[in-house]
């Protein structure tokens, strides 16, 4: 997943040490103060959390009632920014944007006292008089660095976990895309607390700062490159993280499919805010068979979606920067245009031109939504997340070689089967690893509340979405509660020992099989 920090790179200083003697006190000093723009800002929100403000539930209702009430006064805002910045057109920003926030919301606010109430635990025979449970602890301030593809609800759907937790927060909106991270930095400090939360907007140098102040918890949205970075910023202060990565997402083709069914939802993934999406199909995997029938099927679908000329449908969005459209034009001349048309960067527009299939991919004028076809595993398009509104095809016998080929590579935030055997489908969900899994569609899989979303290995670290976002920004922490009485029955742990006391503490502590009727 491309960001707006894809070049941040961390000062070459070494951070600094906690003083000596203190285990790593967290306070900041006047020096560092002096030294960091923003260590005045943290410093601020972390005697925020510490007065103890964010932790009743009902501060937390009323701030997460509040981001609704910004969705609702500023959705045409926000509609119109997602246009100018990447051309989203309103119906897919409303459904991405604002839709799926407010679900977020409504499905915390529906649930927070249930999530809040302490986890009771079982206990073993010595401890049948005392009190196991789990509180879920705010982890204290919190940075959320959102990307530019989604900016709102990228922004905001970590937040509402973050303040569900009960933690104090500072959002990092994308530079990049402008508009909306003028909407960010303009509401939510008319709409939050401000003495609990906090929006720090700016580029490369500013997120490189913010970074370099302790943090109790960094959420990150972006590429795998730059999580790396954060994860060492991270590290410095032995900060927990989560890391929402991207990379290239398979999608097999079984030859046992409906053609015009796939080509559809392939269709609508791929190309849905052009192509700007995490999770996004980023290649398919098929037979030269199957390639016969999906490319015909594909541009039927693309037709169906978008008329004869894209350029000219107000459903297609545009490429976010010149430098992301120079990118993309440039892992054109990867394998063969198949379906394609012609680019037009004063636009930033990879549209559509029917009847071109035969230019050379490297020619001046090709289109998009573009498919490939004669893709190799060793092309450049192959090497890197696509990002944009093109469909490489890679060619294989079966699907064991799918699989091994998915499995060669890194493991993807996505992975998609299409086949009409569910078996097929089965096999593919069981010898793959990946973040999320959908069977014979796209993307919908991310839009239940109620399933987590989060990468593995490269792409990404961690969880979110519903129940899982307010367990993210919870600390889990383990108490057990013991009265100050029945100080005999602790009688046979103190020394001075003996193998009966040893018998008689395994019998009571013992956690035995269900099978298992002995207690010694």
């Amino acid at each position: 997943m491309e960001t707006g920090i894809a070049v941040l790179q961390l000062p070459e200083s070494e951070a600094r040490r906690a003083p000596e003697g203190d285990g790593g006190n967290e306070s900041v000093d006047g020096d560092a103060m002096s030294r960091n723009p923003f260590a005045g800002l943290v410093s601020h929100l972390r005697a925020s959390w510490l007065s103890g403000k964010t932790r009743p539930m009902e501060y937390r209702m009323a701030q997460l009632e509040a981001l609704g009430r910004l969705l609702d006064d500023k959705k045409q805002e926000i509609l119109e920014a997602t246009a100018s910045d990447l051309g989203k057109p309103p119906f897919e920003a409303e459904l991405s944007e604002i839709f799926l926030c407010k679900n977020e919301l409504r499905e915390t606010l529906n649930n927070l006292s249930r999530w809040m109430k302490d986890e009771h635990v079982d206990k073993n025979l010595a401890m049948q008089l005392d009190s196991a449970f789990i509180r879920k602890d705010p982890y204290g301030v919190v940075l959320i660095i959102a990307p530019w593809n989604y900016p709102i609800q990228l922004c905001l759907a970590p937040l509402i976990g973050a303040i569900a937790a009960g933690n104090c927060v500072i959002v990092k909106p994308s530079e990049v895309s402008k508009k909306t991270e003028r909407i960010v930095a303009e509401a939510l400090p008319s709409y939050l607390d401000k003495d609990c939360f906090a929006v720090v907007t700016g580029g490369v140098s500013e997120t490189t700062r913010l970074l370099e102040n302790k943090f109790d918890y960094i959420f990150f949205t972006g590429s795998p490159p730059v999580g790396q970075i954060v994860m060492t910023a991270a590290a410095k202060h032995l900060t927990p993280v989560t890391l929402e990565l991207g990379g290239k997402n398979p999608c097999y083709v079984s030859d046992t499919c409906d053609v015009t069914n796939v080509a559809r939802r392939v269709a609508w993934g791929r190309f849905f805010n052009a192509g700007q999406t995490c999770v996004a199909p980023d290649y398919l995997l098929c037979t030269i068979e199957m390639q016969e029938k999906l490319v015909p099927a594909l541009r039927k679908a693309i037709d169906d979606f978008y008329g004869p000329n894209p350029r000219e449908s107000p459903d297609f969005g545009r490429i976010v920067s010149d430098k992301q459209f120079r990118r993309l034009r440039a892992l054109l001349c990867s394998g063969r245009v198949a379906l394609g048309g012609q680019t037009d960067e004063a636009e930033r527009y990879i549209g559509e031109a029917w009847g071109h299939s035969h230019l050379h991919p490297c020619m001046e004028h090709i289109s998009a939504p573009t498919v490939l076809v004669d893709v190799q595993p060793s092309d450049p398009i192959m090497q890197e997340e696509i990002f944009g509104p093109i469909l490489p095809i890679v060619v294989v016998t079966n699907m064991d070689e799918a699989i091994d080929f998915i499995n060669s590579r890194e493991r993807p935030l996505a992975l998609y089967a299409f086949s009409s055997d569910d078996k097929v489908v089965n096999q593919v969900l069981e010898r793959t690893s990946s973040g999320g899994f959908c069977g014979n569609d796209t993307l919908t899989h991310m839009t239940l509340t109620s399933l987590p979303f989060g990468g593995i290995g490269n792409s990404g670290l961690g969880m979110y979405h519903g129940k899982f976002s307010f367990d993210t920004f919870s600390h889990h922490r383990g108490c057990l509660k013991r009265g100050m009485g029945w100080e005999p029955l602790n009688a046979p742990r103190y020394p001075p020992y003996s193998q009966q006391k040893f018998g008689v503490v395994r019998a009571a502590a013992k956690v035995t099989h269900k099978n298992d009727c002995t207690l010694l």
